[in-house]
């Protein structure tokens, strides 16, 4: 692993690819949901550290939403306008079916977008059964995995795949 939890092969990958052009005028949206500020914070900070590893930080624009459930709509109202879209958010497992109704949304919402679209989107929507395990997987000081980083760097990496 490499800092914050990022998957050292996928950082080396990112950055290999970087140093190859490939990555070269590249517009990236990265869209994150607004509630759950520390997880959310940790999400955009490791996606940041993407753009940064690849290169495209100048070119990489951050969109806020209020939650989760509007990610697809906000990426579909950007998908024709940059050339991958980082999704973000955070769904924690309550007493009702409300979480059920929204991970399964998100999911089939940005599916939809990206394959209508032919726009790679990196998930980066972590569903949890707590808050202890979203704080783990959001790339703070002492979270064990990056999944804002690894959004990122799946959907670039696959913008390089496809060109």
């Amino acid at each position: 692993m490499s800092k914050h939890g990022a998957p050292t092969d996928v950082a080396d990958q990112l950055e290999s690819l970087a140093g190859t052009g490939k990555f070269n005028g590249l517009k990236v949206a990265i869209v994150a949901a607004s509630w759950h500020e520390v997880i959310m914070t940790g999400l955009i900070d490791g996606a940041l550290r993407a753009a940064k590893d690849a290169g495209l930080e100048a070119n990489t624009t951050l969109i806020r939403v209020p939650g989760t459930f509007e990610l697809p709509v906000a990426a579909a109202s950007l998908a024709s306008d940059y050339d991958a879209i980082i999704a973000l958010g955070v769904v924690i497992r309550g007493g009702t079916p409300h979480f059920d109704y929204v991970c399964l949304a998100a999911t089939n919402g940005l599916t939809s977008v990206s394959v209508d679209t032919k726009t790679p989107i990196g998930f980066g929507v972590l569903t949890c059964d707590n808050e202890e395990q979203g704080l783990d997987r959001a790339g703070l000081e002492n979270s064990s995995e990056d999944k804002g980083y690894e959004a990122y760097s799946a959907a670039v990496m696959t913008v390089a795949a496809l060109a």
